[in-house]
């Protein structure tokens, strides 16, 4: 090894690198020195005093001190493992015996260091057992907390630090020191996140999941959001029982959050589909795969182009993504396919890919650590993308600057240096005005701006334009700590840029990420590690969705419509002519709703909540003469199909899922589907088949892997064999490229090779009106997901959010006369709806905010379906209301 320590250890020369404590270079050498309370995902704590070790006659904690070179340590003697003998003796006499009932037993660091040291039950008896008989803690659904295995090595306080939750501390003193939540409440009436962190890290018996052991484990990705951890799933009798991180990912690095961890078990759902369904006389019937395929295929050869679309998804591989645009343009000769990033992040497509050339996050998760500073704008991280939020809490832990742009209080704006609340749907007025304050303090990268760029004087001239009075009328930000913030981002680099649908969902949402664009290239913050603009994309395959082309303005791999060469490479490749431009998501909705568009299939998506005026949809799909949904339950959308097809889920197939990061990941087969549900693209397969083309004949997912990577520049380096070791982010060219952490290190993918400044078009949302004074948010919660088709099936999540509810500042709530609890009507000019109220101060005074994720509370009926003109994106995010108090 070069750049190594070396020294002693009992008289053997070990090597160690830079930074390694003791007991870390021991260990990587082989050698064990007992430990309870030493970590390697939190700092040192030295509590335990088990890695007492001697060097230069002294005794110091192996976890503390760091090697150094040609130290000489002594690591074993009679005078250590007397103490360490009595320490074990103490802690175990404070310890519950039950070892051959505990959960941990032969897991058990405790057992492992006892075993060592040869502890015997003479060391025992000559100290008194003194149990403080604690009852355990099992309020909560996952875990369960048992005082009396604690041996207060404080992992689990450090880890709940580590993930930004700090629900609990020692509490008490002396010998009644315990680990406890504030003012010793149950671990549920905490601030406790349920990540399973803790459960993960302890050392003994003390915190134990409620969860089976595992027979098995089979490395895949987690199907939530679009971070992409890692996690080995525990398969036990053909279910799916656990679920672990994977510590070599680069992504995860072990972490996972509530969902990932225990929010697996929907897989095993009695209501899983597990026949295909057609509807007769008004009911569905179960039916056999010939026959449904069959009845399918004659239906759809009734319809082509124009007539027919489909709706992809970003639950589903990259794989079954590429069927079907290939089925809807190649078979049904339609260019009407699109998918949910139409409603996330369509801004962020449209937008980087004129000011950088590509649509794509620039840099990676783990970067974020080594960020100087941080602006996150309109995310919610550590709820909507919770291992992205512990990153940025590890940076800010460790000096970096955070600066958070939000309507809302979150736990980021909380550890945020400056937390700028503007009103919602004005974010490109203030992303302006620090772009301004930057050039008029001369804080401008001139350099990266003239050799990299284009179009800055026109974009300077245009911010000078700026009415700096009116922007802090209109934003609600005083112009002191836009200042601030716009020095604080511009004077700490390397810095990086986060959003999520904050910034993306509004009539405006492609102005705010140009925006966001121009103050990344002024400040040189792009091409660099824990740099760039980031978008965190909100669901596991939304990146891999849109690279497949399951968009209507664009191929596989981003190729365009308007390329007679990428036309004739996919006409060639699928043996068709390759059609037009075709509608995007509201207009299909649209056209369905006018007859234009009389058949529709729909993959793994629930439309009937997720789309904006949902009463409309409703009205679309009803117009419908053919509504086929392929799905892995029974969902509000499927229930007006008029064939209901069994998918597998993620956990029943092989494939590959593509994260925010553009990092691609092999998904795994861990159990067998259940009944005669199939994968996504087998279905199409047959499909496409029993309809005469002879271009779907696939026998396995790497097969169409092949077929895409030979198709896709930025894809074809990558392969199952070598995806097999880990995740690679496109673009890989090449079997030799390793991949690309960080795009536009040398040049953006534009003619010229050069960024260019784009001056973004004002537009500010719907406001509130005498009729409609308030503003309603909606978002996400950390306890469910998207529409709840998978999470209403975990009993435990239940738990935490069964129920919608309606977020209110306390000063609305006293003028309406409203309660904790009080039911409220919600009215916007599109529906009503009746909801719960939580008085809290999270939201500011005048705007109100819900989720999306409940049928029996739909905001989505309330939103606006006025669009975005570049990107379409319906402003979902800002919808002027009404509320009344239920009496």
């Amino acid at each position: 090894m070069t750049g190594t320590i070396k020294f002693k250890i009992d008289g053997e020369w070990v090597e160690a690198s830079p930074g390694m404590t003791i007991l870390e270079a021991a260990l990587a050498n082989g050698i064990y020195i007992p430990h309870l309370c030493f970590s390697d995902v939190t700092e040192p704590f030295g509590g335990c005093r088990l890695c007492l070790v001697e060097s230069e006659g002294r005794l110091v904690t192996a976890c503390e001190n760091p090697a150094e070179e040609g130290m000489n340590i002594v690591s074993e003697s009679g005078r250590i493992n007397r103490i360490r003998r009595n320490t074990v003796s103490l802690i175990i006499t404070n310890h519950s015996r039950d070892c051959l009932t505990c959960r941990k037993s032969g897991d058990c660091k405790l057992q492992e260091v006892a075993s060592y040291l040869d502890v015997s039950e003479d060391d025992l008896e000559r100290l008194r057992m003194d149990l403080k008989d604690v009852p355990p803690d099992d309020s909560n659904p996952f875990f369960i907390r048992d005082h009396d295995k604690c041996v207060l090595c404080g992992i689990c306080v450090r880890v709940c630090e580590y993930v930004g939750a700090e629900a609990i501390d020692f509490a008490y003193r002396g010998h009644d020191t315990k680990i406890a939540a504030f003012l010793d409440r149950d671990i549920m009436d905490s601030p406790c996140v349920s990540c399973g962190e803790c459960v993960e890290a302890c050392p003994v018996g003390a915190l134990s999941p409620r969860t089976e052991k595992p027979s098995s484990e089979v490395k895949t990705v987690c199907p939530y959001c679009g971070a992409g951890c890692e996690i080995h799933l525990g398969v036990r009798g053909g279910r799916v029982v656990s679920a672990r991180g994977v510590r070599e990912s680069p992504v995860n690095r072990g972490n996972l959050c509530v969902k990932g961890r225990f929010g697996l078990k929907f897989v095993n759902s009695p209501e899983r589909l597990k026949k295909p369904l057609m509807k007769v006389d008004g009911r569905f019937v179960e039916v056999e795969w010939d026959e449904a395929i069959k009845f399918i295929a004659e239906r759809l050869s009734e319809y082509g182009g124009s007539e027919f679309a489909a709706v992809a998804s970003a639950k589903c591989t990259n794989e079954e993504n590429y069927l079907l645009q290939k089925f809807t343009r190649a078979v049904m000769g339609s260019g009407n396919i699109d998918h949910c990033a139409r409603l996330c992040h369509a801004p962020s497509v449209a937008g980087l890919k004129m000011s950088l050339g590509s649509g794509a996050m620039t840099n990676s998760i783990d970067e974020l650590r080594d960020a100087a500073c941080i602006l996150a704008v309109g995310t919610n991280a550590t709820e909507t993308h919770p291992i992205t939020g512990y990153r940025v809490l590890e940076a800010v832990r460790g000096g970096s600057r955070l600066l958070v742009i939000d309507p809302r209080i979150t736990r980021l704006s909380e550890a945020a240096d400056i937390h700028l609340r503007n009103r919602p749907g004005t974010d490109l007025y203030l992303i302006m005005a620090m772009s301004r304050f930057i050039i008029e303090e001369e804080l401008q990268d001139t350099d990266f701006i003239g050799s990299r760029t284009d179009g800055f004087d026109e974009f300077r001239e245009e911010l000078f334009k700026l009415d700096l009075d009116e922007v802090q009328e209109i934003t609600g930000v005083p112009l002191e700590d836009i200042r601030r913030a716009a020095r604080i981002y511009a004077s700490n680099s390397p810095a990086s840029i986060i959003y999520s649908m904050g910034v993306t969902q509004h009539v405006n949402g492609t102005g705010n990420v140009l925006a966001l664009s121009n103050l990344a290239l002024l400040t040189g913050n792009i091409g660099m590690p824990s740099a760039g603009i980031n978008p965190l994309r909100g669901q596991n395959n939304v990146q891999g969705s849109c690279d497949m082309g399951a968009l209507p303005d664009l191929l596989p791999g981003y190729q365009g419509l308007d390329d007679p060469e990428a036309l004739e490479k996919f006409s060639r490749a699928w043996d068709s002519e390759i059609p037009d431009y075709g509608k995007i998501l509201p207009e299909i909705f649209e056209d369905a709703a006018g007859g234009r568009i009389k058949a529709m299939y729909i993959m793994g998506e629930n439309p009937l909540l997720s789309e904006p005026d949902i009463g409309k949809v409703r009205e679309a799909f009803e117009k419908l003469e053919l509504l086929i949904v392929q799905d892995i339950f029974l969902t509000e959308t499927s229930e007006l199909a008029d064939v209901v097809l069994p998918a597998a889920s993620f956990a029943e197939k092989d494939g590959t899922f593509t994260n925010t990061e553009r990092r691609v990941q092999l998904i795994r087969k861990a159990i067998d589907p259940p009944g005669d549900a199939k994968p996504d693209w087998w279905i199409i397969s047959r499909i496409a088949e029993a309809m005469g083309s002879g271009e779907f004949s696939y026998e396995t997912s790497e097969e169409i892997f092949d077929e895409i990577r030979g198709l896709v520049p930025s894809y074809a380096g990558l392969s199952y064999d070598r995806l097999e070791s880990g995740g690679i982010q496109w673009p890989c060219r090449s079997q030799e490229d390793e991949g690309t952490p960080y795009l536009h290190a040398d040049e953006f993918p534009k003619p010229g090779g050069r960024a260019s400044f784009i001056v973004p078009g004002y537009q500010l949302p719907e406001g509130p009106s005498d009729e409609y004074p308030m503003i309603l948010l909606t978002g996400r919660n950390l306890y469910q997901y998207h529409t709840r088709s998978m999470t209403a099936r975990v009993r435990g999540l239940e738990r935490f959010l069964g129920t919608e509810e309606l977020l209110m500042n306390p000063e609305d709530a006293e003028s309406l006369g409203v309660l904790d609890g009080d039911e409220v009507r919600v009215t916007s000019v599109r529906g009503s709806i009746t909801v719960g109220v939580r008085v809290t101060e999270r939201v500011m005074k005048g705007t109100v905010f819900m989720t999306f994720h409940f049928a029996e509370s739909p905001a989505n009926s309330l939103t606006s379906p006025v669009r975005d003109p570049v990107s379409g994106m319906p402003g979902l995010k800002a919808t002027p209301v009404n509320i009344k108090p239920c009496k």
